[in-house]
């Protein structure tokens, strides 16, 4: 980026206007006792909501075209970004009984037939957009998801027994190291075609049913400081303290 006097940053211009979609319809239990008043996305980062901050971060990457899957709450999520002053679109797509993280796509039909993009409504992935997007297309995948390494330290001491009930091995506070899913993905659209229509289901499984049935499922990897969860409370003031709000 183009850094003048002033200390202000001009993006070089950014062309990843694909569709995003964004889990927005779910009661946020964890998150209790915010989500008794407030829906999910609406929950304050800083100055603005969670759901704000995610599109924001779309937008400067070109995105124009948002669809907000609501439920829980609704009516104040659309009078929400009904107000504030925008230069994108917010689609709305009403969910009438909760149908988990995946089956709310079959309500897409028609109204999605490219690649897009889908996200959860309490994470930030901090990372290119265009790259991951890129990745997706150039490998031909069919859904990929956004991976983000966790390393985990377990604080005691490790014992591995054999069959015979004896000591095999002992790690004294092994760390180890997995893949998470972020919950962010790119999609192809027969994705949506495909879904039973009011049918609840999770994002992994139908991950997990493409999988099964030969499709091409990849992985983008990202470092765990580029993932930010908000599902729960101490997560949440964890968000708040990366992005240096007050």
């Amino acid at each position: 980026s183009i850094v003048l006097r002033n200390d202000e940053e001009i993006e070089p211009k950014r062309t990843l206007d694909v569709p995003v979609v964004i889990m927005a319809g779910g009661l946020g239990t964890r998150l209790y006792p915010y989500t008794k008043i407030l829906p999910k996305p609406l929950i304050p980062i800083g100055e603005i909501p969670i759901a704000e901050h995610i599109i924001n971060r779309f937008h400067r990457y070109g995105g124009e075209q948002f669809f907000l899957v609501v439920n829980h709450k609704k009516n104040m999520i659309k009078a929400y970004f009904n107000e504030i002053e925008k230069n994108y679109k917010v689609n709305y797509v009403d969910e009438e009984q909760p149908l988990g993280t995946g089956g709310g796509l079959s309500l897409l039909k028609g109204k999605i037939n490219s690649t897009f993009i889908l996200s959860n409504c309490d994470i930030l992935i901090e990372e290119d957009y265009e790259k991951i997007y890129n990745y997706h297309i150039k490998e031909n995948n069919f859904i990929t998801m956004v991976c983000s390494l966790k390393n985990i330290k377990i604080p005691y001491g490790v014992i591995e027994i054999n069959g015979t009930g004896e000591i095999e091995e002992m790690k004294e506070k092994p760390e180890l190291s997995f893949f998470i899913n972020t919950g962010m993905y790119i999609v192809e659209p027969k994705v949506i075609e495909e879904l039973e229509p009011n049918k609840a289901v999770s994002f992994p499984d139908i991950v997990e049913k493409f999988k099964e049935a030969g499709e091409k499922i990849g992985v983008y990897p990202i470092s765990e400081n580029s993932w930010l969860d908000m599902g729960q409370l101490d997560e949440m003031e964890e968000m708040r303290r990366r992005l240096n709000i007050e």
